[in-house]
């Protein structure tokens, strides 16, 4: 039996030519890649241990994506109605979330935020700081802090992470409680630098992170080991994300460790990079 060939032989060649190319360019268009994403605008939630590194992350960010990053504050529990609970709480809309851990998983539970989507960025410390000028106290072990607990006239503390360790395990574990918890504020939607920095409180307790970038205050140092709670920030998709690849892109370039060398400039530790063998 013979086969039919596919071009008469009487067809001219130009012509036959011209036909296997069109359909040879019709098989390329049909396996064809997708055209590449539109650049959108990435809406993304941090609590203040990140805020400094996420602005400053920023144009690089922009640059490599071709996105536009929108940046909003908020802690990462206290109740304060600008928290990031709060926020979700209300459904203001949102692709990424960076805040604690502990806080984070809340949020998978909630419904807030997608399973799985969890990616630890920085492990941060807590630490000290004064007014620019005073004098810098002892924190070098755990009787210089408690010491210096009890000289203080006053001591500020932030509504989250830092705050919460401070008011419900660290003055109990110092035995000072009951002294130091009077004269201590809690700071709400406000660095605690900066009520430090004016003269409300004359020692601030916060994560180093959000500590060193205020202006007005010295760093006193961190916390001795004993009593030092290291916290991991992580950051996790919306559940209402509206440009999910967007979010993934953000988080990977987060993640990465060409941005180690800022993270260490504003006071934290890769997440990734403790990892590595």
């Amino acid at each position: 039996m013979k086969t039919r060939p596919l071009l008469h032989s009487s067809t001219p060649v130009t012509r036959r030519a011209g036909l296997l190319l069109g359909l040879f360019v019709a098989g390329l268009a049909g396996c064809a890649a997708p055209p590449p994403r539109t650049p959108h605008e990435v809406t993304m939630m941090t609590s203040g241990a990140f805020a400094a590194t996420a602005a400053e992350l920023q144009p690089g960010y922009e640059a490599s994506s071709g996105d536009r990053l929108h940046i909003v504050y908020g802690s990462s529990m206290g109740g304060a109605s600008d928290s990031i609970p709060a926020r979700l709480a209300r459904n203001e809309p949102v692709d990424v979330v960076i805040l604690a851990r502990g806080s984070l998983d809340e949020l998978v539970a909630q419904g807030k935020v997608v399973p799985g989507s969890q990616v630890d960025l920085v492990h941060s410390l807590i630490g000290f700081a004064v007014r620019k000028g005073a004098p810098k106290p002892d924190i070098g072990s755990v009787a210089a802090v408690r010491a210096t607990l009890l000289a203080a006239p006053s001591i500020a503390y932030s509504a989250s992470a830092s705050g919460t360790y401070y008011q419900n395990e660290m003055l109990k574990k110092l035995g000072i409680e009951a002294e130091v918890k009077p004269k201590s504020k809690r700071i709400l939607s406000e660095r605690v630098g900066t009520v430090v920095a004016r003269g409300d409180a004359e020692l601030g307790l916060q994560q180093v992170s959000e500590l060193l970038p205020i202006p007005g205050v010295d760093f006193v140092g961190v916390l001795p080991p004993e009593l030092q709670r290291m916290t991991v920030f992580s950051a996790g998709i919306s559940t209402s994300a509206r440009d999910v690849e967007g979010a993934r892109t953000l988080i990977r370039y987060f993640a990465s460790p060409a941005v180690v060398p800022v993270l260490k400039r504003n006071g934290l530790e890769s997440a990734t990079a403790a990892k590595a063998p």
